[in-house]
């Protein structure tokens, strides 16, 4: 019997069978050590536990959900010391942070900023530049997916060129950039009212996307 096998058919297969293969238990998204899969997200505002924590912190929720092996955690960055890089950086804050991003366990990262000007936080920019260090000898987090999530005081106040910039720096460690499913094909992109996303359902719904994503591609990628 001839089997009309479309595009969008053939697309749809691959993908259940890849998720299907990921769901296996114990397949992949474990290192050797048991441990889980880990996503980390980083909030790169100065304000600290502010709205792009917590929009930080909507996503790795979503992404959490997505499978029990997942396992999330949230670096905040306010309030902490991070200079931008240079040949010989200063003590500060940085050092303990690195060890937390060379951990095989982590599958992925969530990065978060807020829109200054339609550009990164200067802590955003200073924190990614700070992870040259991971780059060698080994590219530490080469191959390995990131989402950004971006909080801006306008609905169109630069969210989506946030997302670029923080997209071009991590394709300089070989990472590979995941967006969402509509209304978040680059990322997520939240509206601070007030101080407080909590009535941006939209936005709301297009950092859950995203986290929802990155983990199912964490997922497949750690099931090789």
């Amino acid at each position: 019997m001839e089997t009309n096998l479309t595009r969008r058919h053939f697309i749809s297969t691959a993908g259940t069978a890849a998720l299907a293969a990921s769901a296996v238990p114990g397949r992949g998204a474990e290192n050797s050590e048991g441990n889980l899969t880990k996503i980390i997200g980083v909030s790169c505002s100065p304000r600290k536990g502010m709205t792009t924590a917590r929009s930080v912190q909507a996503a790795l929720d979503a992404a959490k959900a997505v499978d029990a092996r997942i396992a999330v955690e949230l670096i905040d960055l306010g309030g902490l010391n991070i200079a931008p890089w240079s040949p010989n950086p200063p003590a500060d804050d940085m050092a303990a942070l690195l060890p937390k991003f060379r951990d095989p366990a982590v599958a992925g990262l969530i990065i978060g900023s807020p829109c200054y000007f339609r550009s990164l936080s200067g802590l955003a920019k200073c924190f990614l530049e700070r992870l040259a260090p991971l780059r060698e000898p080994t590219m530490a987090l080469a191959g390995k997916p990131f989402g950004v999530v971006t909080v801006g005081a306008y609905r169109n106040g630069g969210q989506e060129l946030t997302i670029e910039q923080i997209q071009a720096i991590l394709l300089c460690f070989g990472m590979i950039p995941v967006g969402g499913h509509a209304p978040a094909f680059q990322g997520a992109t939240l509206l601070s009212a007030s101080d407080s996303v909590d009535g941006d359902e939209l936005g709301l719904r297009t950092a859950a996307r995203l986290g929802t994503k990155l983990a199912e591609t964490a997922l497949r990628m750690a099931a090789g």
